[in-house]
């Protein structure tokens, strides 16, 4: 199950990668080649040294990246922080974003900047890039991650409104929004499938489960049982 999970995961991760790389044709796989060679690895060890302390680290630096990508492009503006809470990460949509993925950037920024030939060299938005492929990579596939993206220097909650998909969104709201970016039925699919990886927050599917008719009829059938299962973890 676990690398069935992974697996969704690689292709959810590599979609978002071919999103990143279509917002800049410079984009090169040897980008640090000469100011920063070993950067893929200083990121891989630190993502590796975070994920031994928590496995949430998997899931949160997903969300982290597929947040930042559908609002202002993949430039790391999810990261920046606002003095007055006006920043992307301060919207609703964002306030649940989970810090080991905030704190798994962070880290292996430090380590990459701990090498003076690195420093101030390499973008926060290469290193989630980075980061991103190398927890799939720890239980899947790995990938080739093109660079040189640049870091976002604005960001506010303003930007993020209308901008993600909501638990409350039918096929078609989710079609047209996945379609936006360039992407399509299945690529949405696959994308929605990376959650089986994480976990979902209660409020988000309580109405589904207990306001529908089908879970609220006193005879079983397959519905009713499922939405009965799913009562069992899911408060009202």
């Amino acid at each position: 199950m676990e690398n069935q999970k992974f697996f969704v995961l690689s292709i959810c991760l590599s979609l978002l990668i071919t999103l990143a790389s279509a917002q800049n044709s410079r984009l090169r796989q040897n980008f640090y080649q000469n100011s920063c060679p070993n950067v893929e690895s200083l990121v891989r060890s630190a993502v590796q040294t975070k994920f031994s302390q928590t496995f949430v680290t998997a899931p949160a630096v997903l969300r982290l990246m597929f947040h930042d990508c559908f609002v202002r492009g993949c430039d790391a503006s999810v990261l920046l922080s606002s003095p007055n809470n006006n920043a992307e990460k301060d919207h609703p949509d964002d306030i649940s974003l989970a810090g080991d993925g905030f704190d798994t950037v962070a880290k292996a920024k430090a380590a990459v900047d701990s090498n003076p030939r690195c420093r101030n060299k390499v973008s926060c938005a290469d290193i989630l890039a980075l980061a991103t492929r190398d927890v799939v990579a720890l239980g899947g596939p790995s990938y080739s991650v093109e660079l040189g993206r640049r870091d976002g220097r604005i960001s506010t909650k303003a930007s993020v409104q209308r901008k993600l998909p909501h638990p409350t969104f039918n096929l078609d709201q989710l079609n047209s929004m996945f379609a936006s970016h360039g992407l399509s039925q299945t690529d949405m699919i696959a994308l929605s499938g990376a959650h089986t990886l994480g976990f979902a927050h209660c409020s988000h599917v309580s109405n589904r489960i207990y306001g529908i008719q089908d879970c609220q009829q006193d005879r079983p059938n397959s519905k009713s049982a499922i939405c009965y299962a799913a009562q069992t973890d899911v408060p009202s």
